[in-house]
């Protein structure tokens, strides 16, 4: 159900709830308010700001996820952190570094001897 802003047409009458503006579930289907629940005051309907992170991920790197997690799964830990660490490099990305690095422990390798991978993106 779609999330609606409201606010009072006119400030100087209006209460502390329509003043600065408030919310309200409604379906889509539903007509606007035509006034404050609390003072009857004439509100209208406010453009707001719709604000969202969605962060699309390409097939090849769900693809390579997928075969990290199977992996992983399967305790192929030098396996999913070659892979992992493979793609890090390709997309700069700091978690799947990480991700890569945590593997490579799983799978035996000696701390000291990835050193040289654990020179992150951002340093």
């Amino acid at each position: 159900m779609p999330i609606y802003e409201y606010q009072a047409l006119n400030a100087d009458k209006a209460c502390d709830y329509c003043r600065h503006g408030f919310e309200v579930f409604q379906q889509i289907k539903e007509k606007p308010l035509m006034k404050c629940h609390y003072c009857e005051q004439p509100v209208k309907k406010i453009i707001s700001w719709c604000r969202s992170a969605v962060m699309e991920k390409s097939e090849e790197h769900t693809s390579v996820e997928n075969k990290i997690k199977a992996y992983e799964k399967s305790g192929m830990w030098s396996h999913a952190a070659e892979l992992a660490d493979k793609h890090s490099e390709k997309i700069k990305d700091n978690d799947l570094k990480i991700r890569a690095l945590e593997n490579y422990k799983k799978a035996g390798y000696n701390a000291d001897s990835l050193s040289k991978h654990a020179k992150l993106n951002d340093e």
